[in-house]
């Protein structure tokens, strides 16, 4: 009797397992965010996998491949100082990143194609302001 019973658990939690496993990230189109918010351009384009707190935990997780990095522990897996130089690069150029997916992945492929580097001030002033948002949520 307790192996029936263990079974129809463990089948309980597999069947779940895989119901997470089929979730579907819906593709929207970009909304518009200030070039001169972080914040804001956290929110709208990070968020949706990272988590509001950046953490990881945000919506979209269950439905990748991988666990979101948690963008707060950037500067600690940096002996303290945080990544400017390599953050600035991985927001500027285009290319596949095995946890992104590839450049046309929900949110970043457009604006991954907007912030070429050298395209115009914009795109940096967009990467700085957001850049400066991942260093003030740093942990402590």
């Amino acid at each position: 009797m307790k192996i029936v019973i263990l079974l129809l658990a463990t089948a309980g939690v597999l069947g779940t397992l895989a119901a997470q496993n089929n979730v579907v990230i819906k593709k929207v189109p970009l909304k518009p965010t200030s070039p001169s918010s972080g914040s804001e351009m956290f929110g709208a384009y990070c968020a949706p996998c990272h988590g509001r707190d950046g953490r990881g935990s945000g919506p979209a997780a269950p439905a990748l491949k991988s666990v979101p990095a948690d963008l707060t522990h950037l500067a600690a897996q940096n002996q303290g100082k945080f990544p400017d130089d390599k953050m600035f690069l991985l927001l500027t150029t285009p290319r596949d990143i095995a946890a992104h997916g590839s450049e046309e992945m929900p949110v970043w492929g457009d604006l991954l194609k907007s912030l070429q580097p050298g395209r115009n001030e914009l795109a940096q002033l967009r990467a700085t302001n957001l850049i400066s948002y991942l260093k003030s949520i740093q942990a402590k």
